[in-house]
Order: C-alpha cells, then sequence, then structure tokens
C-alpha cells in the first residue's frame, strides 16, 4: 500500500473505536468498512476499540449493538474488542507522565470564571489563567495541556495532505476532569500508542483534535515514553474522511435524518448491499463502476484516492443498490434471506409461510418487485387464511366508487366457478377475466381491479392471474362471493381503513 508514510516498514494496525452511545451509525459503518479495506488490502491488523468512558452518554446495550452490527455488515476485527473503561491504568500513567514533565499543569477554574474573565474578548475559550499559578494536583482541579505559544502544529493527512494549524489557535485543552479521569484526547493518543497504530482513520469531525493528538504524541516521544515492546513510536498518518450530508446538504444527523445501521437492518436492507453503497461515500472504484463484490473492493480500495469533499448519502440510491442485489439472488437464497429476516423483525406473518409451496410459487416474482425485504409480506399477505384484510382506500377506488363493479365481481364469480380444479391455472384465468373485460367493454387491466381487491386485498400486488393460481379455486371463489355480498349490503369490509398491501407496484400484475 503506497500512502506516503516515512514509516513504510512499520508493520499497518488500523482501528475503529466507536463509542457506545447511541445506534450504530452509518458514518460510523463507512468508517469502519475503509478501515478494514485498509487492513484486508495491506495484509495488516484491524483493531476494534471502544470508547466508553463518557460514563453520562454511555449505554451498555450499544456495546453488544456495535458488535452485532459489525458482524452482519461483514466487517470482522483481528483484535479486541477493547474496552476504553479497562484501561485506565495506561492513561494515569500517561499523565503522572506528562505533568511530572511539565507539559500539564492544574487548573482549578470552573466553567464560569472562564466565562467571566473571557466575555467580550476577540478570542473566546480558556486564557491560560492557571498555566503560571503553579498548582498541585488534586480534587477539584483539572490537568490542562501547555500548548506552546508560537509556531504551527502539522497534521500530515493521506487525504487532505499536511493540515497546519497556528498555536495560538489552540487553548489550554483539558486532558483529565477535575475527578481525575482522563478526556477522550488523552485516552486515545495513549491506546494508539500502546497498540501501535500505524493509520488513524476516521471521520472529518475529528479533524481539530488531531493537532492536540499531535502535540501529545510528540510529547510523550520527548519524554522517552515507548510502546510496549520498547520503541519510541512514530506519528501515525491520519485520514479524515468526508463528512457525509443528507439531499439539504446538511451534515447526516440522528435528529433528522435515518442514520441507524440497526433501523436499515430491520427494514430488510442486504449487508452487502449497504456496503457496497457505504464504499462509494467518498471514494470511487477506478473504473467507474458502481457495484461490485467485497473482494474487488479490497482489491481496488486506495486511501489515497479518497475524496475530501462532502458524501451525499442518498437512501433512494442505497434503496436501488438494494433491490439490485435482491434480484441476483438465487430463489433458495431469497427464501432464506427472508426467513431470517421475518424471524428478526418478528413479523405478523411468521417464518412458516417461507416454508409453503404457495411461497415457492411467488418467490420470483415477489423477488423482481421489492427492494427491501420489509415490503414481501405486503405482497403476499393475501396468502394468509380467514377473513381477507381488504384496505380501504383501493377498496373504495376499485369497487364501491365503481358502478358496474358489482356486474364485474358477478360475471367473474360465474366464469371461474364454470373453471374445473384441473384447468385451474394463470392462463386460463386470465381467458375468463379477459371475456368479462369484453362483455363490459373495458381494457382488461380496468376490469381486474374490483377481481383483484376482492381477492387479494389491494389495487397493487402481484400479477393477478398467477396469484389466483396460487390462492386455489376454493379461496378465490369464497372471496368473490363474500365481497359481493358486502357490496350488496352497502357495508364496508372488514378490516377496510387498515392497509396490508405493498406500498409499491404497477397494480397491473397478469
Amino acid at each position: 500500500m503506497s500512502t506516503g508514510d516515512p514509516h513504510a516498514s512499520r508493520p499497518l494496525r488500523v482501528r475503529m473505536a466507536p463509542s457506545p452511545t447511541g445506534y450504530f451509525h452509518v458514518g460510523s459503518a463507512r468508517t469502519a468498512l475503509y478501515n478494514w479495506c485498509v487492513a484486508r488490502r495491506g495484509h495488516g491488523t484491524f483493531v476494534l476499540r471502544i470508547e466508553d468512558t463518557d460514563r453520562e452518554r454511555h449505554q451498555e446495550e450499544q456495546y453488544q449493538g456495535i458488535l452485532d452490527a459489525l458482524s452482519w455488515l461483514g466487517i470482522n476485527w483481528d483484535e479486541g474488542p477493547y474496552r476504553q473503561s479497562e484501561r485506565s491504568a495506561f492513561y494515569q500513567a500517561n499523565l503522572d507522565l506528562l505533568f511530572d514533565g511539565g507539559y500539564l499543569y492544574a487548573c482549578d477554574c470552573t466553567r464560569e470564571h472562564v466565562e467571566a474573565r473571557t466575555k467580550g474578548k476577540a478570542t473566546p475559550g480558556y486564557d491560560g489563567h492557571c498555566r503560571n499559578r503553579g498548582l498541585g494536583r488534586g480534587p477539584g482541579r483539572a490537568l490542562r495541556f501547555a500548548v506552546p505559544e508560537g509556531g504551527t502544529t502539522v497534521v500530515h493527512d493521506v487525504i487532505r495532505g499536511d493540515v497546519e494549524f497556528a498555536n495560538h489557535t489552540i487553548e489550554d485543552f483539558v486532558v483529565a476532569k477535575s475527578n481525575g479521569d482522563a478526556l477522550f484526547v488523552l485516552a486515545v493518543v495513549t491506546d494508539d500508542r500502546e497498540m501501535a497504530i500505524s493509520h488513524v482513520i476516521r471521520a472529518e469531525e475529528h479533524l481539530p483534535t488531531a493537532p492536540k493528538a499531535v502535540l501529545l504524541w510528540e510529547a510523550l516521544n520527548s519524554l522517552g515514553q515507548e510502546h510496549r515492546d520498547g520503541v519510541v513510536m512514530p506519528l501515525p498518518l491520519f485520514a479524515h474522511l468526508p463528512v457525509l450530508v443528507n439531499e439539504r446538504r446538511q451534515k447526516i444527523s440522528k435528529r433528522r435524518d435515518r442514520v441507524a445501521i440497526e433501523d436499515y437492518r430491520s427494514e430488510g436492507y442486504l449487508p452487502e448491499a449497504i456496503g457496497n453503497y457505504l464504499a462509494l461515500l467518498g471514494w470511487s472504484f477506478p473504473d467507474g463502476r458502481e457495484l461490485f463484490t467485497r473482494d474487488e473492493l479490497v482489491e481496488a480500495f486506495r486511501l489515497e484516492d479518497v475524496n475530501h469533499s462532502p458524501a451525499f448519502f442518498d437512501v433512494q440510491k442505497l434503496r436501488h443498490f438494494n433491490g439490485v442485489y435482491i434480484r441476483q439472488l438465487s430463489d433458495a437464497e431469497f427464501t432464506s434471506r427472508c426467513r431470517t429476516w421475518a424471524d428478526e423483525a418478528q413479523d405478523q406473518l411468521g417464518t412458516s409461510v417461507y416454508d409453503s409451496p404457495e411461497w415457492l410459487a411467488l418467490a420470483p416474482l415477489v423477488r423482481e418487485r421489492v427492494c427491501v425485504l420489509g415490503e414481501v409480506p405486503g405482497y403476499i399477505e393475501f396468502l394468509r387464511g380467514g377473513d381477507l384484510s381488504i384496505d380501504g382506500g383501493s377498496w373504495d377506488k376499485a369497487v364501491a366508487k365503481d358502478e358496474e363493479a358489482g356486474s364485474i365481481l358477478s360475471a367473474a364469480l360465474s366464469g371461474l366457478k364454470e373453471l374445473p380444479g384441473d384447468r385451474w391455472r394463470a392462463g386460463e384465468i386470465k381467458e375468463v377475466i379477459t371475456a368479462v373485460a369484453a362483455a363490459h367493454g373495458r381494457k382488461l387491466g380496468k376490469a381486474q381491479a374490483p377481481v383483484r381487491v376482492a381477492t387479494m386485498g389491494s389495487t397493487v400486488g402481484l400479477p393477478l392471474f398467477e396469484s389466483l393460481q396460487v390462492l386455489g379455486r376454493d379461496a378465490v371463489l369464497r372471496r368473490l362471493s363474500h365481497a359481493l355480498d358486502q357490496l350488496r349490503a352497502n357495508m364496508q369490509v372488514p378490516g377496510a381503513g387498515q392497509a396490508c398491501g405493498p406500498g409499491s407496484g404497477s397494480g397491473k400484475g397478469g
């Protein structure tokens, strides 16, 4: 792997370090995928580290959620998961070293004191009040890093080039809270050093903290702090990935956008489709193709080819990708995926429907029409025994407001009764409905609408005639008869108003 690393001979080690403070974000998934690709292509090591030192925001149940999401996406790790909450001894050792070496000083300023002193000043933030007071460490006193007063700090970034930060713009930042706990930047630097991380690949939002990490890293080197193997650690190469934005070009946010991997999984997205799409959010395949296997991605991926411009997270394009991947599945694999999804989502149709001969007959038709597995039940709910739940809007449009609907249903019922069981096939069913349409002076699509609603519950769905063949003669005749009874009685069909059919499709089955 060519990245311009002056220490190219060092072992390639990358890390993913999510915080268990919420659902697993698509941005975190993209970061994990890029780290994984770098490790796999360079025959390196992918380390998983959980940054769970924020006690107030930490959610223990999300710890397992991170592991589950990565495993589901096929992003396997080589080391870990390490937990920062179990590594405080490493952080305290570095705090002692830095304080004794003169890089840290104690500060007893409260936020209110700082705000009162700096109010109205051109430069906001901490003013260095305690830098030369000589306070000792103790309860109620935070530890701050004494940033050099002049010069610049340079962050060598594979994606963005050298990014320079004037030191006078960096306030003396806190590395340990007043209760003694190490803060994020100190913990991250300590772990990256102790774990010999060679590349820090992370989101753009962390770029402002990068110069602080560089200052801490160089300070520890100057004090002779060595890696566990007895070597002084060179700075890692940084790579800050482009921000993900929504259609309004705003940074995607869990408050207004769909960003949780868990949500996409529950909707029936395939992990390989999500991985394929996430790879394209900041990077492109050399030959311009958009669909590729995971092995092809690993072979082609170059960190230096990642673009630093914001990447549009287009849910509709992801949905399209998922539909393409679904249509590439075999009947057996499609059935297996549907069964797994139904089990995880606790779908009301259950998993047994996917073992039925009716499903096996309809699966190819369903696969061609869905973009996510969560749409599958809407296409096959009409197979469920018992009373048919009919979408009220469909009934109103195709039956109640159609003056000829009753005549069409009656003619269809009569014609289909004449069709014996051994001739109950889609082609012959179509001939009956075609004759009904001709007798009423209608095109086939217009004539079959009330039949579709009466037998399948919605104006949209799978091809009508193939569906009626699978549904079976007895069920079709019973549902047509029931619909006629309801229409004659001028009553709403039981379940009307509760949509149950698929939310998309042409409605032009047959």
